[in-house]
């Protein structure tokens, strides 16, 4: 077996952008431009772009509440670290981009974790940053969810407010126009 044989190349070490979109209503023409289940090689000193226009934007979305660009994803390195990471930026003037709850505003820009819960009009994603080491490009896989993937990652959150028990007499003292908790620093008027 020769040298070359044995190596292992960059290709078998790629970074991976997985994007799961998911949108309430969608139907088939919606993501009929997008290559679903496979992976695509993307240059990564190019912005991979998302929007309504399939000649600048590598995802096109057939919707016409989408921007022609809504927004991209740009790869980086670090110089104290082996993996690409990514950015988001929203592109869209009339549109805002919410990322883990953060809003991005036109031409604004965010690092992304390695997993991101991204919202956009009524779209919504779930991306997945899949470790590789390879430096000129990465590769991003396109799939369809059928249910929401806020709802989906919201099952594993522990609740905020606990849920009492109907027959409790905390039941009671919440239907009480009294106060439950008072702040022993207030000064009342009596």
């Amino acid at each position: 077996m020769n040298v070359s044989q044995t190596l292992e190349t960059e290709e078998d070490f790629l970074t991976c952008l997985q994007i799961k979109l998911y949108h309430p209503q969608r139907h088939k023409g919606m993501f009929s431009l997008l290559s679903l289940g496979r992976r695509m090689r993307q240059d990564a000193d190019d912005p991979l772009r998302m929007g309504r226009d399939g000649l600048t934007c590598a995802v096109a979305l057939v919707d016409q509440k989408v921007s022609r660009k809504q927004l991209s994803f740009q790869a980086y390195r670090t110089p104290h670290d082996q993996g690409m990471f990514f950015s988001i930026q929203n592109l869209s003037k009339k549109g805002r981009v919410i990322v883990n709850g953060t809003g991005l505003g036109y031409l604004e820009k965010l690092d992304l974790p390695d997993k991101a819960l991204v919202r956009f009009g009524e779209y919504e994603m779930l991306i997945v940053r899949e470790f590789g080491e390879a430096k000129g490009s990465f590769e991003v896989e396109l799939d369809v969810l059928e249910v929401s993937p806020f709802t989906e990652t919201c099952a594993f959150v522990p609740a905020r407010n606990p849920v009492l028990d109907s027959s409790s007499e905390y039941t009671d003292a919440l239907r009480s126009p009294q106060p439950l908790e008072s702040d022993e620093t207030m000064i009342y008027n009596m």
